[in-house]
């Protein structure tokens, strides 16, 4: 795909995710830090975050995209690294699964990796002490969990209403230093094989009429269908 005119923006679920950790560390402190694995364009995504809350950007650039075994492994080094150097993350946040693949795989293998509980599809969450509360709708009902921290967990579209950056956050995301790190892991075992296209459908257009003449046929239009 020739991405070259097109503009990208943060998938729901992890837009979900930045916010929760911007709640999450004004109700009770501390500070959130962002991780893309991504081209370097991503950083206005980064920026965008910061916007709207976030401490510190980190961006891992890469020049193709990655498959999700590898992508979770490349995380697992990053995160690794950073808490080498400030300390462990009490909590680590992910979008329920990627808007484009969809894979939802790639917080779970991260997290498994570091050895660490492990909660996807949350629509509630809250941290009491050592313990992270989450909530998840299931065919059977609500599901409840406690987590031990540090933990990680999948945010699901809908768990809040992300806001909306001010004009004083967008000046602000622009001295945002973000940082660099460099980052590789193996392939995983995940490959496309092949697209098969489906075939084309045909489909033909019917104009009704032009300005007021075509409002009759609109009517029987709509009477056909059940509309009216």
């Amino acid at each position: 795909m020739d991405t070259a005119h097109l503009a990208f923006t943060t998938s729901p679920h992890e837009e979900c995710a930045v916010e929760a950790a911007a709640q999450l560390t004004e109700a009770q402190g501390g500070e959130a830090t962002v991780l893309t694995i991504g081209p370097v364009a991503a950083e206005e995504q980064l920026r965008y975050a910061a916007s709207v809350g976030i401490h510190r950007c980190v961006l891992a650039p890469i020049e193709v995209e990655w498959d999700p075994q590898r992508t979770a492994a490349g995380i697992v080094s990053v995160i690794s690294e950073l808490e080498a150097s400030d300390g462990q993350f009490d909590l680590v946040l992910f979008g329920n699964e990627s808007a484009d693949a969809g894979g939802f795989q790639v917080g779970v293998r991260v997290a498994y990796a570091l050895d660490r509980p492990v909660v996807n599809g949350a629509k509630r969450l809250t941290i009491d002490g050592g313990q992270a509360h989450v909530e998840r709708d299931s065919d059977a009902g609500l599901e409840t969990y406690e987590l031990t921290l540090p933990a990680i967990v999948g945010i699901k579209e809908g768990v809040n209403l992300p806001r909306y950056p001010t004009m004083r956050g967008r000046l602000a995301s622009k001295k945002v230093v973000v940082t660099t790190v460099q980052v590789d892991a193996p392939v995983g075992g995940l490959r496309k094989q092949r697209l098969e296209r489906p075939p084309e459908r045909e489909s033909s257009t019917v104009i009704l009429g032009h300005g007021p003449d075509a409002a009759s046929a609109v009517v029987d239009v709509l009477d056909e269908i059940g509309v009216l």
